[in-house]
């Protein structure tokens, strides 16, 4: 009941702006009667104007029934919510900032334009960094910044080299000699041989080998991916020199393939001395174990075969790591990569920045 007598109060107030105790509407010939919170009361007449009804307080039995108003005069103090009560520079401020630093990329992109506008205006010639235009929400930047590092580490995570083999053909000789006095005794044959041999490329020389101040490995984004489009990369990294063949036991020879072309021995034989002594059957185990050792040194000191050798370790290290590393990765991440290279250096020696 007390909460409607105050509603139906505020109902037919005049509003804050009177002045009067209360805000209700006083109607001609109405008593008033405001309570205060200490409980002393305080009245007034609802006309000014002559008449019956005009009686002071005192008059109650001339006067309409009184309303009761409970509180201060001119009612309780409005409350103010707390976002009000922080002063109205430090609110905008923090709006500012907040704006600024969500789309920083477009304040950094309209700072740098009218920067240049202005310099270019006075003739100065400075070179200012190149931002693109973009909203925060159009360009995902947690790619951008993974796709690097994760290239990087599918690299390291190789544990095989590669290897690159090469075929070539060669001749030698098989001689055998007996001493006979002062008679000549001697048989030599010459064969066709087949040998095969294999280069490796060491794929991951170790976390040194990929520091960044190294420059063995760089990764250029030149394009984001935006939409459907994928984004490219431009890969390039550096690698050791391929390793040639490092003991007989890196090269076979196709003993299949293997046959004599040709022979000679002394004119004393198969005459009856030379002929007793020296048989021209030479045992298998011993024709190979020669032909395997000029394998090796023709694999290590022949141009005609340590070229061949190096370019199909090269083809071979190459496809490794740009078909099964990098391409599925980046193409993983929505990039596309333009162009891979990979620079040979000597192992003990370092490598400027690439390119």
């Amino acid at each position: 009941m007390f909460r409607f007598i105050v509603w139906l109060a505020r109902r037919l107030g005049s509003g804050h702006d009177s002045g009067q105790p209360s805000s209700a509407t006083v109607l001609p010939g109405q008593l008033v009667t405001v309570r205060l919170a200490d409980g002393s009361a305080a009245g007034r007449a609802g006309s000014t104007e002559g008449g019956p009804g005009n009686g002071n307080p005192g008059t109650s039995e001339q006067q309409n029934p009184t309303i009761v108003l409970v509180g201060q005069p001119g009612g309780p103090p409005p409350r103010r919510n707390w976002f009000f009560r922080i002063p109205r520079w430090l609110r905008w401020t923090a709006i500012i900032v907040i704006v600024g630093v969500f789309f920083r990329r477009i304040v950094a992109w309209a700072v740098l334009g009218a920067l240049s506008a202005a310099l270019h205006l006075f003739g100065a010639n400075v070179h200012l960094p190149h931002i693109t235009f973009g909203w925060p929400w159009s360009s995902p930047t947690s790619s951008s910044v993974l796709v690097g590092p994760l290239v990087l580490q599918k690299i390291e995570g190789i544990d095989k080299p590669a290897l690159g083999t090469t075929t070539f053909s060669f001749l030698f000789t098989h001689s055998v000699s007996k001493p006979m006095g002062f008679l000549p005794c001697w048989y030599s044959a010459t064969f066709y041989a087949v040998g095969h041999a294999s280069a490796t490329v060491n794929l991951n020389p170790g976390p040194s080998w990929w520091k960044r101040s190294t420059g063995h490995y760089v990764l250029r984004v030149l394009s984001k991916p935006s939409g459907s489009a994928p984004g490219r990369v431009s890969v390039s990294m550096a690698l050791p020199l391929p390793q040639l063949p490092q003991s007989v036991h890196d090269v076979t020879v196709d003993d299949t393939i293997s046959r004599p072309v040709s022979s000679d021995h002394s004119w004393t034989y198969p005459g009856l001395a030379c002929g007793v002594l020296i048989k021209p059957q030479f045992a298998q185990s011993v024709l190979y174990s020669q032909a395997q050792t000029v394998a090796f040194q023709k694999a290590t000191q022949t141009k005609s075969v340590t070229q061949p050798l190096i370019a199909a370790a090269e083809k071979e290290a190459t496809t490794i790591i740009g078909g099964n590393f990098i391409t599925p990765t980046l193409n993983a991440l929505n990039y596309k990569v333009s162009s891979f290279t990979i620079r040979w250096v000597a192992p003990g020696a370092g490598a400027g920045a690439g390119g």
